[in-house]
């Protein structure tokens, strides 16, 4: 049950596939809400405009139909005065043309968006293949666009009735109108019979552009196998992610312990932990941590500390706090100013006494290390639960 789950479409389509379906020129597109919007604009256009444009129309058409001799018998005339008439034409229809394509232009932003791909204009030979085409034919897809078409037909026929039965009288009457008038009132009935008519492929793309947005969702719905592949893709291979990480730890390790000579002191568990320590002379700051692990890390950086002549000072309770409560370049906390500072003047006095001889100085065993700040003290363990308990 569990793989016929996984083999189904049933997870929406993901944001990386949405992306390539637009890159290969795939989004949803309702040519019946373009139709209808471009019909429409025109109709309206012709209905405010359209007795300026047939005035237009018909001076071109009386000016192209009158010819005087010199016209006749020299064709330079002739031919820049059809050059006037053919512009006087566009002119006329300039205004329809340009607000069809604004509308034209405008219409891809209700569904799917304006959308430019090269791979889309690309000649793909999987369109012509035959059996693919065959295919089509008996697909879900096909039936509804033949739906669509009976449904458009019906609307239209049905609608172009009703209104040539509402006109019938007005365009019977048309006959004992004058020439000019009767011409107006024409025009006038055949835009509004226009109107109606594109008015009522409204109701078509109405119902059109929701399921065209429907059936690309559907269409681009992903498995949950072909989700979890497109996860592992974009987020990476685990396996590959871990051996990354592995490799990070190993070379933030090397430069820790690479940093472990340049240290002043090792303060240890003295077996368990180890804490590499640096003060930079006349530098603002309080001292900072270069190196610091457990067991078998805490026992290289002893190692790599005695093969330099590092000083090691075993403070228990020290290196503890130190290991809990810092991390690698940070400075020590306020808390134990005190207790380093002690640790430094001591090394710095073992070196001197290293150099210059003298009395030697003694190891400091009695550090103030606050005991909230040591993990094995009590007074830190109560502490601690005391937070937990009031996080809200």
């Amino acid at each position: 049950m569990a793989e016929d789950s996984d083999a189904e479409k049933t997870e929406s389509a993901s944001a990386k596939r949405l992306e390539q379906a637009r890159e290969d020129g795939d989004v949803p597109r309702s040519r019946e809400l373009a139709t209808f919007t471009v019909l429409m604009a025109a109709g309206c256009t012709l209905w405010f405009a359209g007795e300026g444009v047939v005035r237009r129309l018909m001076a071109a058409l009386v000016s192209g139909l009158a010819l005087d001799r010199e016209q006749i018998f020299n064709s330079d005339v002739l031919i820049h005065r059809v050059v006037n008439d053919v512009g006087s034409l566009l002119l006329s229809c300039l205004p329809l043309a340009a607000v069809v394509m604004a509308v034209g232009l405008a219409t891809p932003l209700l569904v799917g968006g304006w959308l430019f791909s090269a791979k889309a204009v690309l000649p793909n030979f999987m369109k012509i293949n035959p059996v693919k085409g065959l295919a089509n034919i008996v697909s879900p897809n096909a039936l509804v666009e033949l739906l669509k078409a009976i449904a458009k037909t019906i609307v239209v026929g049905v609608v172009a009735y009703l209104v040539v039965r509402h006109q019938r009288e007005a365009v019977l009457g048309l006959s004992v109108e004058p020439l000019r008038s009767g011409s107006a009132h024409l025009v006038s009935l055949l835009i509004s019979a226009f109107l109606t008519i594109v008015g009522a492929l409204g109701l078509i793309a109405a119902i059109d552009a929701p399921y065209q947005i429907w059936h690309y969702a559907n269409k681009l719905k992903m498995t949950r196998q072909e989700l979890r592949q497109e996860t592992r893709e974009s987020d990476g291979n685990p396996q590959v992610k871990a051996k990354i990480r592995q490799m990070q730890r190993a070379m933030a390790k090397r430069r820790m312990m690479a940093a472990v000579p340049t240290a002043d002191v090792v303060v240890t568990n003295p077996t368990h932990y180890a804490v590499a320590l640096k003060y930079a002379d006349g530098a603002r700051g309080a001292p900072q941590v270069v190196a610091k692990g457990s067991d078998e890390v805490a026992q290289k950086i002893r190692e790599i500390a005695r093969a330099n002549k590092v000083a090691i000072l075993e403070a228990p309770a020290l290196a503890r706090a130190l290991h809990k409560h810092t991390d690698i370049g940070d400075e020590i906390p306020e808390a134990l100013y005190a207790a380093v500072a002690e640790v430094l003047a001591y090394v710095f006095q073992l070196r001197s006494f290293g150099k210059n001889g003298g009395a030697r100085p003694e190891r400091p065993t009695k550090l103030a290390v606050p005991p909230e700040l040591d993990p094995q003290n009590p007074a830190s363990q109560t502490k601690m639960d005391t937070n937990k308990g009031s996080t809200p």
